[in-house]
């Protein structure tokens, strides 16, 4: 009896200690989990990789072998052995295309038929591997899928891989594929190019077959190529033209958006400096000119100031970039809400929180008279080809870097208006473009953009492959070069204050105007402008020791200011240093003979100092 209970007493603590173990044993499973999870988002934090083996950039697998080789002696397929991959726009026959959408995908039947473009290369030898995550029907620009996920972006893993085409973008700049497919609307193969570190080419509108291709807005949207390698773009983007191995010869010329240069905060000795020391360097190049894009628009295309806000003549050009994209998003809404209310109104979708917005506002849009909106579109193609006819308008690809993953924040208005300035103008005029990665900027990516007239899609691919080594030199150059001072200076915030201070100035408000230029000097200490326009209002208040120093500065800044040397003559004349200021205004005489103000301040003082 003593044994058989001692037994039981026995069992019964071999049983609690075993379910001590168990309770133990969870407990410490629960905190290597808790402490691999925070291991994992301090890796994240710090850019290291989390990630999954594809990045997260495929929807699904499959493989779509190419049309065989033809037997020797003949030529191998131009793209042979090269891989690629689509977003979840293309039809490939035999499966359902998504759209990005599960709702969508749940409601449409099988392809039965492939994308003529998709067609096209594997007839040419490639293989296609899958199909990628896009933002929901082309509509977002972050690259976030609330069905899919986000793919991450293998070149700054801390970054938003840019939408919609993220996922074709990922794919390559992770080296999964050789190149890949998207479409563009608003910039969506042009932004994910850009913050994935890789080539983006955005075709002339119309010229690539839309056949087999989901579409949100016909009158702006194109199939658009994603490599990583310049050679690749190359080839793939002739094959897809359909291109002649020869084309007719062309000058190299470029003309620089200077006024969109301002709205980057990346410095220009990472873009405009690589860029002009890039043709320096090679032959056949002109010298780069200089256009204000925008005031440019605002005075060739007409049908535009009715879209307009009212503004003075300096802020001309900002506000008619910003018409011009306020233009293509309305043609978005009104052409997406004329293809798919039928389907959202029966369907009612479920859709992720940006995307939501996005349609809602495409729902409820109204526009009395849409030819208003592609006049706009008419009239800038026009417009775009006299400016650029044979050369290549260069401006930034998108202004600065997007939100981080995971961040609480949403997308800052201040990116996507900015944005969509420089978006717009070959969205909307269908010109062709390639954005070029240019490597880094204090850890993220740095790219710009050719933009070539509508139909010279081949020029445009020949002189990226033409320059793409010097470029990629001067960029690596550049990026050992110590940043001039003012590289961090918000230089859209410093040119806004002078064009406050200039505003006042013209009111008589001689104090305020100094106090903005002031503002300005402290974001930007080495525009002469600045100081020089300080100096004409410290003139005005009778400061002219001040106005002096201003003066002297600018001088240093750039020895060719007119203006300051006649303000400082000006400045020294009346504090009465007549010899001073008399040679002030012969070396203003030296650099424009015939200023007449200049002509007699120097007369004046010729005469004061014989006195």
């Amino acid at each position: 009896m003593e044994q058989s209970k001692s037994l039981r007493l026995g069992r019964i603590h071999l049983s609690s200690s075993a379910k001590l173990w168990i309770i133990v044993g969870v407990g410490v499973a629960g905190a290597i989990i808790i402490a691999e999870s925070a291991r994992r988002r301090r890796r994240r934090e710090n850019g290291e990789s989390v990630t999954k083996e594809d990045f997260g950039a495929f929807i699904e697998r499959f493989e779509l072998l190419p049309a065989p080789q033809p037997p020797p002696p003949a030529a191998r397929q131009p793209l042979a052995e090269l891989r690629f991959a689509v977003s979840d726009s293309f039809d490939i026959k035999g499966y359902v295309t998504g759209f990005g959408n599960p709702d969508w995908k749940r409601t449409h039947e099988p392809a039965s038929r492939t994308a003529v473009v998709v067609s096209c290369l594997l007839k040419q030898g490639a293989t296609c591997v899958g199909r990628t995550v896009m933002d929901e029907f082309a509509f977002g620009i972050t690259g976030e899928n609330a069905h899919y996920g986000t793919p991450t972006n293998p070149y700054v893993l801390q970054l938003m891989p840019g939408g919609s085409s993220g996922g074709s973008a990922v794919a390559v700049a992770a080296g999964l594929i050789d190149f890949a497919l998207g479409t563009d609307v608003v910039g969506c193969v042009r932004i994910p190019a850009s913050l994935c570190g890789i080539f983006g080419f955005r075709p002339s509108h119309g010229i690539l077959s839309t056949v087999g291709v989901l579409i949100n807005s016909r009158s702006l949207e194109t199939s658009g190529l994603f490599a990583q390698d310049v050679s690749v773009l190359h080839r793939v983007g002739n094959v897809l033209l359909q291109a002649p191995s020869l084309g007719p010869k062309r000058k190299r010329r470029f003309i620089i958006a200077d006024d969109c240069f301002q709205l980057s905060r990346v410095p220009k000795e990472k873009t405009v400096h690589v860029l002009s020391k890039a043709i320096e360097s090679l032959s056949g190049y002109q010298p780069p000119e200089h256009v204000n894009i925008g005031q440019y628009i605002a005075s060739n295309v007409p049908s535009l100031k009715q879209f307009c806000e009212s503004s003075t003549n300096i802020q001309k050009g900002t506000s008619a970039l910003k018409a011009l994209s306020a233009v293509m998003l309305l043609i978005q809404r009104y052409e997406f809400k004329t293809n798919h209310e039928e389907w959202i109104n029966t369907v009612k979708p479920k859709l992720g929180p940006d995307i939501s917005c996005r349609i809602l506002a495409a729902m409820e849009y109204t526009h009395e008279n849409n030819k208003s909106l592609y006049k706009v579109r008419t009239e800038l193609r026009s417009a775009l080809n006299s400016l650029i006819k044979d050369g290549v308008l260069v401006i930034p690809t998108v202004p600065d870097i997007m939100l981080r993953v995971n961040s609480k924040k949403k997308l800052s208005l201040d990116f996507e208006d900015r944005a969509f300035t420089m978006l717009s103008i070959a969205g909307m005029s269908g010109c062709c473009q390639v954005s070029i990665p240019l490597g880094k900027h204090d850890g993220r990516p740095v790219s710009f953009s050719f933009v070539a007239t509508h139909g010279a899609d081949k020029f445009l691919l020949d002189t990226v492959l033409d320059m793409y080594s010097s470029l990629q030199e001067q960029a690596m150059i550049a990026s050992t070069l110590q940043p001039a001072s003012d590289v961090n200076g918000d230089m859209e915030a410093s040119e806004l204050l002078k064009e406050k201070g200039n505003a006042a100035f013209k009111g008589k408000q001689w104090n305020k105007a100094a106090s903005y230029y002031s503002e300005a000097i402290k974001l930007n200490n080495t525009c002469a402008t600045y100081y020089c326009n300080r100096a004409a209002a410290y003139l005005e208040l009778g400061c002219f020791q001040q106005a002096e120093a201003d003066c002297s500065h600018a001088i240093l800044l750039d020895k060719k200011n007119v203006k300051a040397y006649l303000r400082r003559g000006t400045a020294r004349e009346l504090l009465l240093s007549y010899k001073e200021a008399a040679q002030d205004f012969k070396h203003a005489l030296v650099l424009e003979p015939q200023n007449k103000a200049a002509l007699a301040a120097e007369r004046r003082l010729r005469r004061l100092l014989m006195a």
